[in-house]
């Protein structure tokens, strides 16, 4: 027998909303649990008892849907803007099936974007026990010095507490630009940003290239893929692996 777990939850790994969006579904009196009225917090077991939306059953999806996309710079991550922007929902409106980003990559940066109807994958990422890594290809001006370097690498003060230790290198060095490889364990609000304006230093453009083992590799800007069974087992042991390590 599955064991009980919270209604949002249960809504978000089921692809019917985010986990946000879900507890406003149920405050606003749209979801059911057994006839009644779902509250906030409430536990169900998904083999008992019966949940419906709209008046709709619900049903535990079995087959999960995992993409990446290459979100271009001036897209927003998120499924809609109350501010009319473009937004990443509309560069897969093609599938068969309602996928949600995981994590964030603001604005005006681009690249690699993961996204999924699998809520439980999705949580155990954007968690701040997990520290999978992701790359950045990041292209600064006017340049950047070994101190700055030596410093960013081991972490400086933002938002009043330190950021994790980071890996990075100078992939090309010109007079007045400079291209750097910047490996991040966490992700705060436009942290390689921030973190190089508190050198002076500005980003000129900001490329996401990986998220653990997922490669943006060739894929072209504003189009996505489904990752491979192999892509997805990775990724799952990555997240798995993060979490342990933050345990130690």
């Amino acid at each position: 027998m599955a064991a009980s777990i919270r209604i949002q939850k249960y809504l978000s790994e089921c692809g019917i909303a985010s986990r946000r969006k879900a507890e406003k579904m149920i405050a606003d009196g749209q979801v059911r649990i057994n006839g009644r009225p779902a509250l906030i917090g409430d536990k169900i077991n998904p083999d008992v008892d019966a949940v419906s939306v709209q008046g709709r059953k619900v049903h535990a999806r079995k087959n999960h849907t995992y993409i990446a996309l290459y979100k271009p710079r001036g897209v927003v991550s998120t499924m809609s803007d109350e501010n009319g922007r473009r937004c990443v929902a509309e560069l897969v409106s093609d599938l068969p099936t309602r996928v949600y980003p995981i994590g964030r990559l603001d604005r005006n940066s681009e690249g690699l974007l993961l996204m999924t109807d699998d809520g439980a994958l999705t949580n155990a990422i954007s968690h701040p026990s997990g520290h999978i890594s992701k790359k950045y290809r990041v292209t600064i001006r006017p340049g950047i010095t070994d101190e700055v370097l030596r410093k960013l690498s081991e972490g400086i003060i933002l938002d009043g507490r330190p950021t994790l230790p980071a890996q990075i290198q100078v992939l090309e060095k010109q007079e007045n630009r400079t291209v750097l490889e910047i490996i991040l364990k966490e992700g705060r609000n436009r942290q390689i940003r921030r973190m190089l304006e508190k050198f002076g230093i500005e980003t000129v453009r900001l490329k996401r290239t990986a998220i653990g083992p997922i490669k943006l590799g060739s894929l072209g800007v504003g189009k996505w893929r489904m990752l491979t069974p192999n892509e997805v087992e990775a990724l799952k042991k990555a997240v798995e692996e993060s979490h342990l390590d933050n345990l130690d």
